[in-house]
């Protein structure tokens, strides 16, 4: 048997996902995903991405291929099993939540990992306060806004310490506050050697912040690699129904007025720090055909 630890963290071989209504969601589709990666999973609506990382955990199961964790294959395992770990984080939290209280929402979720009372306890407290949910303990989860609903979905799958974290669209309706705190979340838990995967239409942030993109469409992976290369290839984004980059529309804007910017650079804090040096580089040569 190959050691564990030369093996992909997740290995997804040849699946198929057809619903019961028929509709084919997953055709032979086949990735690998390798411990402490940050994946973004793109593509238009009904490409097949929800689909594919509920098959993570065993929410659904492939009508034809296989899922592995760390050589595992996970179809023979419950889904309590995989969720200690892969933690789903759905689209709209409400689909998620469902305890009377904010602290009891986090106790439950911590019920399935061998803590006693008093540990469950400290864990709870620690969970409320990193996620600014303290004063919020004994509401209901129904009487918050959309962001701290989100917040709140997000602690009670941290809380118990998954390996693998999935986000199905997590910027969706956050304001820049929000998604900071996202970012900062994310940072962290790379940080710790958590693999974090993510399915989002939010073109910006996956272009500043995620290394690899997979992109879906029709139920079959179109384009898997650096998100860098994904993002400056028109014909990928126009198959996979997406838009190019705002920074990409800007560089085809300068290059009209003779600016030409690298291929490579596509990032906001690139673009500044190519154009700062440009543009110090044209005057430096301006003052010196001067004298």
């Amino acid at each position: 048997m190959k050691d564990k630890n030369l093996l992909p963290l997740i290995m997804v071989h040849d699946v198929d996902y057809v619903y019961s209504n028929g509709t084919v969601a997953l055709k032979q589709v086949s990735l690998n995903i390798n411990l402490g990666e940050f994946i973004a999973i793109m593509g238009q609506n009904g490409a097949g991405k929800t689909t594919l990382i509920r098959t993570f955990n065993g929410l659904i199961r492939p009508t034809k291929g296989s899922i592995f964790i760390e050589g595992e294959n996970i179809d023979s395992k419950t889904i309590a099993t995989i969720s200690k770990r892969v933690g789903i984080i759905f689209q709209n939290p409400m689909h998620q939540l469902f305890s009377n209280t904010i602290e009891d929402e986090i106790k439950f979720s911590l019920k399935n990992l061998d803590l006693d009372k008093e540990e469950i306890q400290i864990k709870v407290d620690q969970i409320l306060q990193e996620f600014d949910l303290e004063k919020y303990r004994k509401r209901s989860p129904l009487t918050l806004s959309g962001g701290e609903s989100k917040k709140l979905a997000i602690a009670s799958i941290i809380c118990r310490d998954p390996d693998i974290l999935v986000f199905d669209e997590p910027t969706l309706g956050q304001d820049a506050k929000e998604i900071n705190f996202l970012l900062g979340l994310i940072k962290n838990e790379l940080e710790r050697g958590k693999t974090i995967i993510i399915v989002t239409h939010n073109i910006e942030f996956t272009v500043e912040h995620v290394p690899r993109t997979i992109l879906m469409g029709g139920g079959h992976i179109i384009a898997d690699g650096p998100t860098q290369n994904i993002f400056t290839n028109e014909f990928l984004i126009s198959k996979s129904s997406l838009i190019m980059p705002q920074i990409y529309l800007f560089k085809q804007e300068l290059q009209k007025i003779g600016i030409t910017v690298p291929k490579e650079v596509i990032r906001e804090n690139e673009l500044v720090n190519f154009l700062d040096n440009y543009f110090v580089s044209k005057s430096t040569n301006l003052s010196e055909g001067n004298q």
